[in-house]
């Protein structure tokens, strides 16, 4: 039976051959497999070019045509026929100029009356293999021909594919609640954040609800490392490029950094993209001895990074934001215990937050060496300590060649939320190499000197994009912890105000964040509006309120809790949030 994977590559040329039979002035381009599905490039200039309405006349097509392949043909071809079958197709031309160039065989597939340029890896029978209700066309975009803004611009199209019908209108229906939960969308609805394109793209500004939940965030981070033993530090946002040559992102990293200009001096400078540098200056402004190790610092600083416009998407992937990061200085002696706690309170954060969890092994490509930095002694070194811990504490975990940092290998926290979406957010990495090329050293036992081993570490990631996942998490139905508004206080008429008023003002004093809502409105509409808020709760007060000195409670998530004293509330609600129930 074919992968999923052999599945969508196969659809991807069915795709190509129902668009040359329905547009025969397009040329195919190419048509490579994603997570969800697949697609494929085209030029259609010359002719009509498709938009979405046609996209189920091009679906039906591909039904049409999946009987008829009963098998995908591979043949190895000589330059010169590979150039005759493909002689009006620029694109392809382009395509055999680097197979030639590479030293590479060129293969042509074919199945039923398609023939296309490929290197394989298909279903052996679509017609058997490929269940002709498990695929369906999902949009058009424009690309660029391979990537490149200087060459012509293509028309994409999307196709979703997965084993079953099932699996396919399971996704469909996760992607249409996605949409409901974006948290662009509810951060609009809430007033929780602004972008301006006078300020920049990618650029957050946190309205007073929305800063309310990001202080949360950071609270609960800054308890974690208290007890963890973290010393918070503060960083400067603009750094000399010579501190980055040494740390290794100038050459690894740099077409992602912002570069800053001086008036008076000739530094090259860069705004940071992380902490991790810095923190190797403040260990290195005092002598260390084994006995002050570890030494561990937090840090909360702006970071920066030169997103490309196209990948920048509300709070999930930014050019200014924040991380709860952090830095460990240890021997190696307490690698293993350092990894146990950090590992532990990422765990109980996102207990906290009600979020599931499994864990990436990031490892190194070891076919591409030279995109890290150190030898393989300290990768092979690094990379066993991290299976170890991870096999004897009996995590669960999958391996990741290539996903490694260019320092290090690392535990990747992959975040699964409310509708099963993954989302890598904490992070635990293993950096062996850094610290030597700062020289930084402590004092051995024996006197002699040692080099440190360092641990980068972030509990929830970056608070800012956390937000945006959390936000798409609850649905904008915050516990209340969270919760920007976590009591609105509904007086049934004017002259329950007074008494409305005492009640929000002794909730305020119990440090809960409340709002009144005074207004002429009918209390009916007054529920409906603070329930579009989705504030966790609801006091209602009215003639027995008032001659009683209680409120009736109506809870977002549990319903109508009957009358009860203010003062009983109070305790209730802040015992909830001193939990983070």
């Amino acid at each position: 039976m074919a992968s999923i994977e052999e599945k969508r590559h196969t659809l991807a040329h069915l795709l190509a051959a129902a668009v040359l039979k329905r547009y025969p002035h397009a040329k195919a381009t190419i048509g490579p497999t994603i997570d969800i599905g697949f697609y494929y490039d085209f030029d259609f200039s010359g002719g009509k070019t498709p938009g979405e309405s046609d996209l189920s006349a091009i679906e039906q097509t591909m039904r049409e045509l999946l009987p008829s392949w009963n098998a995908m043909i591979g043949t190895e071809v000589s330059e010169a026929d590979a150039r005759d079958r493909f002689k009006d197709n620029p694109f392809k031309l382009e395509l055999i100029d680097g197979i030639i160039a590479n030293g590479k065989p060129i293969s042509l597939y074919t199945a039923g009356d398609f023939t296309d340029l490929c290197i394989g890896g298909h279903a052996e029978n679509p017609a058997k293999d490929i269940a002709p209700d498990s695929f369906a066309l999902d949009r058009i975009a424009g690309a660029y021909w391979r990537g490149d803004e200087t060459q012509p611009m293509l028309t994409r199209i999307y196709g979703l594919a997965f084993d079953t019908k099932e699996e396919l209108d399971a996704y469909k229906a996760q992607r249409e609640e996605a949409k409901r939960r974006d948290h662009r969308k509810i951060a609009r609805e809430q007033n929780l954040l602004v972008f301006s394109d006078l300020v920049g793209s990618g650029m957050p500004m946190f309205t007073p609800k929305g800063n309310v939940i990001r202080s949360e965030i950071i609270r609960y981070s800054r308890e974690l490392n208290a007890e963890l033993g973290f010393g918070e530090v503060h960083t400067p946002n603009v750094n000399k490029g010579e501190l980055f040559k040494i740390s290794g992102h100038y050459d690894k990293y740099k077409e992602d950094m912002l570069t800053v200009k001086s008036q008076y001096v000739d530094d090259e400078m860069f705004l940071k993209p992380m902490n991790c540098p810095q923190h190797t200056q403040i260990y290195a402004s005092a002598p260390r001895s084994y006995r002050d190790l570890p030494v561990r610092f937090s840090d909360f600083a702006v970071l920066y990074r030169d997103e490309r416009p196209g990948e920048i998407s509300g709070l999930t992937r930014l050019r200014s934001f924040s991380q709860d990061d952090g830095h460990i200085f240890c021997r190696e002696d307490q690698i293993e215990s350092e990894l146990t706690n950090v590992l532990s309170a990422i765990q109980k954060a996102l207990t906290t937050y009600r979020i599931d969890y499994w864990v990436r092994l990031s490892l190194r490509d070891p076919a591409k060496k030279e995109k890290y930095i150190g030898d393989d002694a300290v990768w092979e070194r690094s990379e066993a300590v991290m299976r170890k811990l991870l096999t004897e504490k009996g995590i669960t975990h999958r391996e990741a060649e290539g996903e490694a940092a260019f320092y290090g290998p690392k535990m990747d926290i992959m975040a699964v939320d409310a509708i099963g979406r993954e989302w890598q957010i904490s992070t635990i990495q293993l950096d062996m190499n850094m610290p030597g090329r700062f020289g930084l050293e402590y004092t051995a036992e024996d006197g002699s000197k040692k080099t440190p081993v360092m641990i980068h570490r972030a509990l929830v990631g970056s608070p800012d994009r956390f937000m945006g996942v959390l936000i798409e998490h609850y649905g904008g139905a915050f516990p209340l912890w969270l919760a920007p508004v976590q009591v609105k206080v509904l007086p049934v008429s004017e002259k329950h105000n007074a008494y409305a008023a005492e009640a929000a003002a002794a909730l305020r004093a119990a440090a809960l964040r409340v709002e009144l809502d005074d207004s002429s409105e009918k209390l009916g509409k007054k529920i409906r509006n603070a329930k579009l808020e989705k504030i966790p709760y609801l006091l209602v007060v009215g003639d027995k309120e008032v001659e009683a000195k209680t409120v009736t409670i109506e809870s977002r998530d549990a319903g109508n809790q009957g009358a009860l004293p203010l003062a009983d509330f109070i305790t209730r609600a802040s015992e909830e949030i001193k939990e983070r129930a």
